[in-house]
């Protein structure tokens, strides 16, 4: 792909931003500009367009490709059980203390695909939470919110899956929570069969809930400082007292204002829980 400059196709690039939050609603003012550059970019040079000014062309006349270009910028690197010291810790030090509510809500915000969903998905069947919990799992984007909700992934992670599983503690067969067929493996539907599936935007949709738990992980990377305070005081609103909050490994509440509220349960796991 040929751009004249760089400062040229960010200036065009900011124009096609302010485009998009007029058209479609979708609000990218706040995402850090180099993954959004790099992500144009890359959608770009795959549909063989030259200029931003025939991609902003493209998706104003087409919400189709629209929806082709949102999956691009949005969707983050997942798998199941990723970090599984993350879901071994949740495990032991977070779903022991939810076990003592009647009933548990948890937020799963960002879902993309629906990968890190089953993950926690199976640990509260595992520990005998799954029947007296309400997911809500969110995401910007539609097309993968129907995705997770499908529970169809490529049979070529299994592998890493499985692995996954057991390093988190899982000592079933991992084998019994999925089918296999024709490369594909799709995941027992009653793992989310109290899940509530919503479209929801981070950096302009409120508070919509009361949450024990809320996980959001690897999302927040992507976003700059003020957009970060901004959900991080979305999720403080979202949480009840001594509720917990996840966040992924280059994620942190340490220098957000809401930081004096929160004691960290595991420093490494970026697992917090609200004390006022």
């Amino acid at each position: 792909m040929k751009l004249e400059n760089e400062e040229k196709f960010e200036q065009e690039a900011e124009d096609l931003i302010r485009h998009i939050q007029v058209q479609y609603g979708y609000d990218f003012t706040g995402y850090a500009r180099a993954s959004v550059y790099r992500r144009i970019k890359r959608f770009m040079v795959n549909k063989a367009l030259v200029s931003v000014a025939d991609l902003k062309a493209a998706v104003t006349a087409d919400s189709y490709f629209f929806e082709g270009f949102l999956q691009e910028v949005t969707v983050n690197v997942t798998e199941m059980f990723r970090d599984p010291t993350f879901f071994l810790s949740l495990r032991e030090k977070v779903l022991p203390i939810l076990s003592t509510y009647p009933f548990i809500k948890i937020w799963d915000a960002g879902c993309s695909t629906g990968e890190e969903l089953f993950s926690l998905a199976i640990l509260l069947e595992e520990e005998g939470l799954l029947n007296r919990t309400k997911i809500y799992a969110t995401d910007i984007n539609q097309k993968v919110l129907k995705q997770a909700k499908e529970g169809i992934f490529s049979a070529s992670q299994i592998a890493s899956y499985t692995a996954g599983y057991y390093a988190s503690g899982g000592e079933k067969e991992f084998s019994s929570y999925y089918l296999s067929n024709y490369g594909s493996i799709k995941f027992d539907s009653n793992l989310v069969k109290n899940v509530v599936f919503y479209p929801h935007n981070l950096a302009t949709d409120s508070s919509f809930n009361e949450f024990h738990l809320i996980l959001c992980r690897n999302v927040l990377i992507y976003f700059n400082r003020h957009l970060q305070e901004k959900v991080f005081t979305l999720f403080d609103a979202s949480l009840v007292e001594l509720g917990y909050m996840a966040l992924g490994k280059k994620e942190t509440l340490a220098m957000s204002q809401i930081n004096s509220k929160y004691h960290v349960v595991d420093k490494e796991n970026r697992i917090y829980r609200k004390i006022s």
